[in-house]
């Protein structure tokens, strides 16, 4: 059975609970905009393991020009995906690394059941190696898309504003600079719908394969920071059977 964490469930000691054992391999799922990237961040630094993203993995190969780099770099200029057999080759070196012995936090891998059924048999072929463990962060869609829509940024400072959670003081220019805020053309609700539809039509499987195997959690990603860590830590715990 899957496990559902609330805001209630997390408790105050879920931090140091979260760092008494080695967490294993952590996927950590969500919609566009639910705060994946940051959560992994935060996990980090709580358990002191790496966040290993694709997205970087691929841009390192490619700029360091490593064999698995030369050829996902031909394969991208001819404007072609890069397959799933090259984004596992480039996580499998990662993960000889020596910093991922205690575990690791996996953002936007494994995508689709054929990286997720590819990862469960290496890490079964390790002797030492503990299984995934996938948590959820669910956030509701209209909440989504405000985060996503609402978006402005500053072109001078970078600072990120939202209209509707995080305006600036002045409406549409940036309490530092003085300069307007710009929308980022993929802050839209059509390219937001699309994006979900493809996270949902991908990532549906994988969700229902790791719930399967009892090895699924979904915690509340509506809430601050802290407290959604918080939860991840618990969901964790208790896929984990920590005592």
């Amino acid at each position: 059975m899957s496990s559902s964490v609330s805001s209630g469930v997390a408790k105050s000691s879920g931090r140091d609970a979260g760092t008494k054992s080695a967490p294993g391999p952590i996927l950590l799922l969500g919609a566009p905009g639910v705060g994946k990237g940051t959560q992994a961040k935060e996990l980090v630094k709580i358990w002191h393991i790496p966040q290993i993203s694709t997205g970087d993995l691929l841009r390192s190969n490619v700029a360091h020009s490593t064999k698995l780099g030369q050829v996902a770099k031909e394969i991208m200029d001819r404007g072609d995906l890069v397959p799933d057999s090259l984004v596992n080759e480039m996580v499998a070196a990662r993960l000889l690394e020596p910093d991922t012995a205690r575990g690791f936090i996996l953002d936007g891998f494994p995508r689709t059941l054929g990286q997720a059924g590819w990862l469960d048999g290496r890490l079964a072929a390790q002797a030492d190696a503990l299984p995934v463990v996938a948590v959820r962060i669910q956030v509701d869609y209209n909440q989504l898309l405000r985060r996503i829509t609402g978006r402005r940024n500053c072109p001078v400072c970078q600072a990120i504003y939202n209209i509707y959670l995080n305006p600036p003081k002045k409406d549409g220019i940036c309490d530092v600079e003085g300069a307007a805020l710009i929308q980022r053309a993929d802050d839209t609700e059509e390219v937001f719908k699309e994006r979900i539809h493809s996270y949902s039509t991908l990532t549906a499987p994988v969700v229902d394969h790791y719930r399967a195997l009892g090895r699924f959690a979904e915690v509340d990603g509506d809430r601050p920071i802290a407290a959604v860590a918080a939860g991840v830590i618990s969901a964790v715990e208790g896929l984990r059977n920590w005592a």
